[in-house]
């Protein structure tokens, strides 16, 4: 099984951003624990600040993988774009947020990507991007469910 996690603007900068809203802890120290936690899926990550390189990693992994995780940051709330390209590829995304997006700013509520995802995982910390895989395991096709 493929996942793509696709991470947008200012997520490279997890573990020293802001650490009261997001945490202490750098993605690629969470993305080690999530691929020792998920031994048989094959976890391929991909972080940008620029929306254009988002939707050419999405569109590139959005016809041949089992799912995607995509946390487009600020993007969320900006970009019909990112929102139009999930639409148009075949693979599932889960829309994943690290803070409670639902109890900030007002035009943080506002999502272009929601309503195009299989779903919505918020304010659930790195954990997010794990329950975003198990769900993927618990419905592939037999024959790609390996953990």
């Amino acid at each position: 099984m493929q996942i793509a996690i696709i991470n947008g603007p200012n997520l490279n900068l997890l573990g020293t951003r802001e650490p009261t809203i997001y945490g202490d802890t750098s993605f690629e120290a969470y993305y080690k624990t999530l691929t020792e936690r998920f031994p048989g899926i094959q976890f391929h990550y991909y972080q940008s600040n620029v929306e254009g390189e988002l939707i050419n990693e999405l569109q590139r992994v959005g016809f041949s993988f089992d799912g995607i995780l995509i946390n487009p940051g600020g993007y969320t709330h900006t970009s019909v774009a990112l929102g139009d390209c999930i639409a148009s590829i075949t693979t599932p995304v889960i829309e994943v947020h690290i803070s409670n997006i639902h109890s900030r700013e007002a035009f943080r509520q506002i999502s272009h990507v929601s309503a195009k995802c299989k779903g919505t995982i918020a304010g659930l910390g790195l954990e997010g991007y794990a329950l975003g895989t198990q769900y993927f395991l618990n419905t592939a096709a037999p024959s790609t469910k390996k953990i």
